[in-house]
C-alpha cells in the first residue's frame, strides 16, 4: 500500500518542474496554519495541492498507520467495516486504514474541495469503496449510528475550539475513535483535551496509554509523542535540504473504543537506550504511572525482547 501511495504521488508531479513544486510546498507551508478554521487552505491550482500532497502525505501517512497498529494489536480478531475520515483532505488516513485492515467502506469528509478531487483521483482502481464528500467541520457534524471507525488526523490544530470539541464529540459516536496531532507540545495538549472529552463519553483508551485515567505527564514539563520513520522523496529533499533518505515523523495521538478491549500493560514512552548488558525503558504504566525500568541480562526473554524494543511499542512485562 505505501508502494502504490509512493507511485501514486510520484504521477501527480510529471510535468510539474522541480522548482515550482518546491516553491509550492513552501508557500502552502507558510500559510497553511493560521488560516481561518474551516476555511479553505491556500490552494490556487491543481499544482500546489498536488506539491502540498506529495510532500506532506507520505508522513501522515505513516503516522496514523503507526497509530492504527497500535489499536490493531489490542484488537486482533476485530476489523472495521465501516470508517469516516474527518478533516481527510486527500485520504492519508484512509490509505493507512487500508493498509491495516481489508475491506472497510471509508469515507473522506473534509472542507476543501480541491483536497477531494486530488484524493479521489489518487485512489481510483487502489482504493474501492471511497467515498469523498465536501463536509463543514465543527457544530452540526453528524456521522452516521453505524461507524466503526473514526480517524481524526493533523486536523484539531486547524479548528476553533469549539469546533474541535464538536469534532470529538461527534467521533465519540463510533465503535473506534483514533485521533492524531503533531507531536509537539502543543499538538499533545490537543490530544490531551480529545482524550479527557473521550473518557467522559464513555470510551476506553487502549493506545498508547495503559490506562483510561488521568495522563500523569504534568503540562508545560514533557509531552506524549512517538515516531514514524518516513522515506523522503526528492520533493522532500528539495524543500528541506539534506540528503538523508528517511525523516522522522513525530506525533501524539490517543486511540479510544466501545469494544471489549483493554490497553498494553504499559508502553515504551522513549526511545530505548541500550548500554552494555542492560536497556533502560520509560515506560507509562496502569499502577506506577511513569517509570524508568531497566532491564539486564540476567532477564534473560525480557533482555533480548528489550533489545529489540522500539519507541512507542507495547511492554506486556
Amino acid at each position: 500500500m505505501h508502494d502504490e501511495l509512493r507511485t501514486a504521488l510520484a504521477g501527480l508531479l510529471d510535468g510539474l518542474p522541480p522548482k515550482q513544486a518546491a516553491q509550492a510546498v513552501e508557500r502552502l507551508i507558510a500559510n497553511y496554519r493560521g488560516r481561518t478554521p474551516t476555511d479553505a487552505p491556500v490552494l490556487r491550482d491543481r499544482g500546489d495541492v498536488a506539491a502540498y500532497a506529495a510532500y506532506r502525505m507520505p508522513a501522515t501517512f505513516e503516522a496514523v498507520r503507526a497509530a492504527l497498529a497500535a489499536f490493531a494489536a489490542r484488537v486482533p480478531d476485530w476489523s472495521p467495516a465501516t470508517h469516516v475520515d474527518v478533516g481527510g483532505g486527500t485520504g492519508a488516513a484512509t490509505w493507512a486504514t487500508a493498509a491495516t485492515w481489508d475491506g472497510p467502506r471509508s469515507t473522506v469528509l473534509d472542507w476543501a474541495q480541491p483536497a477531494l478531487d486530488l484524493g479521489r483521483e489518487l485512489a481510483a482502481g487502489i482504493l474501492p469503496d471511497v467515498t469523498w464528500r465536501r463536509q463543514a467541520l465543527g457544530d452540526g457534524l453528524v456521522l452516521p449510528d453505524d461507524t466503526d471507525l473514526v480517524t481524526v488526523s493533523y486536523v484539531l490544530g486547524e479548528l476553533r475550539p469549539e469546533d474541535r470539541r464538536a469534532v470529538v464529540s461527534a467521533a465519540a459516536g463510533a465503535r473506534v475513535v483514533v485521533l492524531i496531532e503533531p507531536g509537539t507540545p502543543e499538538g499533545y495538549l490537543r490530544i490531551r483535551e480529545a482524550r479527557e472529552q473521550l473518557v467522559a463519553a464513555g470510551l476506553r483508551i487502549v493506545a498508547p496509554c495503559p490506562h483510561s485515567a488521568a495522563c500523569p505527564i504534568v503540562p508545560g514539563e514533557d509531552w506524549c509523542h512517538f515516531s514514524a520513520r518516513v522515506s523522503r522523496s526528492s520533493l522532500h529533499r528539495q524543500v528541506k535540504g539534506g540528503s538523508l533518505a528517511y525523516e522522522d515523523e513525530k506525533f501524539s495521538y490517543v486511540a479510544a473504543t466501545r469494544l471489549p478491549a483493554g490497553p498494553a500493560a504499559a508502553r515504551i514512552v522513549r526511545k530505548p537506550q541500550i548500554r552494555k548488558g542492560q536497556v533502560l525503558l520509560d515506560l507509562c504504566t496502569a499502577d506506577d504511572a511513569l517509570r524508568r525500568e531497566t532491564v539486564t541480562k540476567r532477564h534473560g526473554a525480557a533482555y533480548r525482547e528489550a533489545r529489540d524494543a522500539a519507541w512507542g511499542d507495547a511492554w506486556p512485562h
